[in-house]
């Protein structure tokens, strides 16, 4: 008679020694990803153009040579491939890398006057740093690969890739590439490394900022009821997802977009 499968054991630190880029890591969710990969026994190198909230994370992580600090402009391919270079050094591996950078807000204003080097400029931050980041570390995340352990990328994309206010054409366009970059690379660069994306909806991130500017969200009662959970969500939360499709325990999901927001797009809104 054949055997059940056996119960397997989680590990207690899924990320265990595991090396992961975070790019605009030092605020933000970018931060909250990088605290959850720590949290899991990972090491990370964040990347960010604000050299001061990069330092402030490591001085307040407090975690020795298992974080390390670089200043990145994810648009500039040469500050990503000395990014990537700045992580084999250090760390000897890259087995993930998580693509959060862009520009925060997501209004461009009018579409008709909207100048095409505003219009670039947002492509080149969250759709053309992805492309970079992932150009540069690519090779590395392959090598890094070991029988039947991949290792991940995820992108940091956005709801707004399925809908949109007024006068956010040209973010919505940044993250809907995205998407699309996910799905496509997920093909090209498996088996060996897996590709995915998450789609965070509400998520402040006023408490996650550098020391100087931290504080409280304004938030309403209104704002946490047109959520299904009954709450806003955290860069915390979007770090808890990170930190399973970065880990072993998805090693059968690629190419997909998760969409973190708390039920809110599945909710019928009738304000």
């Amino acid at each position: 008679m054949r055997l059940p499968p056996p119960i397997t054991p989680h590990p207690a630190a899924p990320m265990q020694d595991r090396v992961v880029l975070v790019t605009g890591g030092a605020q933000g969710i970018g931060r909250g990803i990088a605290q959850a990969v720590l949290g899991a026994g990972g090491r990370v190198l964040i990347g960010d153009l604000d050299a001061g909230a990069g330092q402030a994370c490591l001085e307040e992580w407090q975690v020795g040579e298992r974080a390390r600090f670089h200043k990145l402009d994810v648009a500039r391919e040469p500050d990503v491939r000395r990014f990537t270079q700045a992580a084999l050094k250090h760390f000897g591996r890259i087995d993930g890398l998580v693509n959060n950078a862009g520009i925060p807000d997501p209004h461009s204003g009018p579409l008709q006057e909207l100048a095409l080097a505003d219009w670039n400029r947002w492509l080149a931050t969250s759709l053309g740093g992805a492309f970079l980041c992932c150009k540069h570390a690519l090779a590395a995340l392959q090598e890094a690969a070991t029988g039947d352990t991949s290792s991940a990328i995820v992108n940091i994309a956005s709801t707004r890739a399925r809908q949109s206010e007024p006068d956010t054409e040209a973010y919505a366009a940044a993250k809907g590439g995205l998407v699309a970059f996910t799905h496509a690379l997920a093909i090209s660069a498996g088996p060996a490394v897996r590709v995915n994306c998450i789609s965070p909806g509400w998520v402040p991130t006023d408490a996650w900022h550098k020391p100087g500017e931290r504080k409280a969200s304004k938030l309403r009662k209104v704002d946490h009821a047109q959520h299904p959970v009954g709450r806003v969500g955290t860069p915390g939360d979007i770090g808890t997802l990170a930190l399973y499709l970065l880990s072993p325990a998805s090693g059968f999901v690629a190419g997909q977009d998760f969409i973190a927001d708390g039920g809110m797009a599945r909710k019928m809104q009738y304000a």
